[in-house]
């Protein structure tokens, strides 16, 4: 990669347009894009598959570039129902903690020590909030983004869910970025302004847009980067965000951060997902949809995540069940679960998976949701043999409680 580099930093000062560029624009702007991603967050990632297209128009696209109409694909809208995989996966709150993101990874066994996807046809889901506390958020997100592709290849799927910590960043609350964050932010403005430096040598790419339009120059550098990379319609945002779902349902497991009330689902699952997506992309203002914001929103509800569970408003919770087809449970991450780490309650028609795992959250251990035939459910932890989630009175919470460890207490 070094090479690479140093031949892309010369391109930038050379005033003649390279050949390939007046040939095949498309391709060098997808190496770039390639470079950057991997210059920013150490991976290459896949580029999305788009839905078939006739192969010969495809082919007289390429073979007159400039004389062909253009190709239009609609991308698709964030998923919202998936049948249940022979095993799936729950991952809790990652907060830009790129270690504890792998440990959690490798407890479920999906990914080897190198990073690479061994799980198969397992499904993996990750409720959120991978933004704030630490310093390595975009690095968490690549590595994610690296996984769905090999999943996909391999049979299996990654899935990445917008948290409270994504709509706060989007809509420019930065209270939780630490300042490692904004260092890393700052480094990714700097090689994709020099990935569009080189895209605008080449016939057919044009101007590229300015990602700090209208952010002023008197804030500091990692903050303009930050909400460039954030703001509904910014790269990061439109790119990765708007493709992730707010609220996910495989089989009979409904995923959402904070939780869904009744009038949630009487609003639309699959409404909520294109709402938020298209905000994201930058075409509904600043601001995200109500149900994005208080405590009783989708992102920020905590009436099912109390560690006690006679606080938790498990009538509520069994209503809303009631109100979505098929479904027996809801997963949800958001409010940390210490001192019992990952458990369930109201005779498990909640999971809670957010063990504070990053260390900006408590350094909790390791632990994910495996959910096998969309029945069996375990918790699978670093240092605790797997536990069978049981149902009844006591629930799982009071089995971790006397197993855990006094050091995640």
């Amino acid at each position: 990669m070094p090479a690479v580099a140093e031949a892309l930093h010369r391109l930038e000062y050379v005033d003649k347009e390279p050949a390939l560029c007046k040939q095949v624009p498309s391709l060098f702007s997808s190496f770039v894009d390639a470079f950057v991603d991997y210059a920013v967050g150490g991976q290459v990632l896949k580029k999305p598959a788009p839905p078939s297209v006739d192969a010969d128009a495809l082919g007289a696209a390429y073979a007159k570039l400039d004389e062909a109409p253009p190709i239009v694909i609609k991308e698709a809208e964030p998923r919202t129902w998936l049948p249940a995989p022979k095993r799936l996966i729950a991952v809790g709150d990652l907060h830009g903690d790129l270690n504890k993101a792998r440990a959690a990874l490798q407890v479920a066994e999906v990914i080897d020590e190198h990073d690479r996807w061994v799980g198969g046809e397992t499904v993996v889901v990750q409720v959120g909030d991978l933004f704030d506390r630490g310093g390595e958020e975009i690095k968490v997100l690549y590595l994610l983004e690296k996984l769905r592709g090999e999943a996909q290849k391999a049979g299996g799927d990654v899935h990445i869910m917008n948290g409270n910590h994504e709509i706060m960043n989007m809509e420019g609350d930065f209270r939780y970025a630490t300042q490692r964050g904004l260092d890393e932010f700052r480094g990714w403005a700097h090689w994709f302004n020099l990935g569009n430096v080189l895209k605008e040598k080449c016939a057919g790419l044009g101007r590229q847009p300015d990602i700090f339009r209208d952010i002023p120059d008197s804030y500091p550098p990692g903050l303009r980067a930050r909400i460039a990379a954030l703001r509904p319609g910014g790269p990061i945002a439109s790119r990765f965000l708007s493709k992730h779902s707010t609220v996910l349902v495989v089989g009979s497991s409904v995923f959402v951060h904070g939780g869904l009330l009744p009038k949630h689902v009487e609003h639309g699952l699959e409404r909520i997902n294109e709402e938020v997506s298209n905000w994201m992309k930058g075409s509904k203002g600043w601001r995200g949809p109500r149900y994005l914001h208080g405590g009783s929103a989708v992102v920020w509800l905590r009436k099912y995540s109390d560690v006690n569970e006679s606080r938790c408003d498990c009538e509520l919770l069994t209503q809303c069940l009631g109100s979505i087809s098929g479904a027996k449970r809801m997963v949800v991450g958001h409010t940390i679960q210490q001192p019992v780490g990952l458990n369930g309650a109201c005779d498990n028609k909640v999971i809670r998976v957010d063990v504070g795992l990053s260390k900006g959250c408590g350094d909790g251990m390791p632990q994910v949701l495996e959910i096998r035939g969309d029945n069996e459910l375990r918790i699978l932890s670093s240092r605790l043999p797997p536990a069978i989630m049981d149902t009844g009175p006591q629930g799982l919470a009071s089995l971790l409680a006397a197993q855990a460890p006094n050091r995640y207490a």
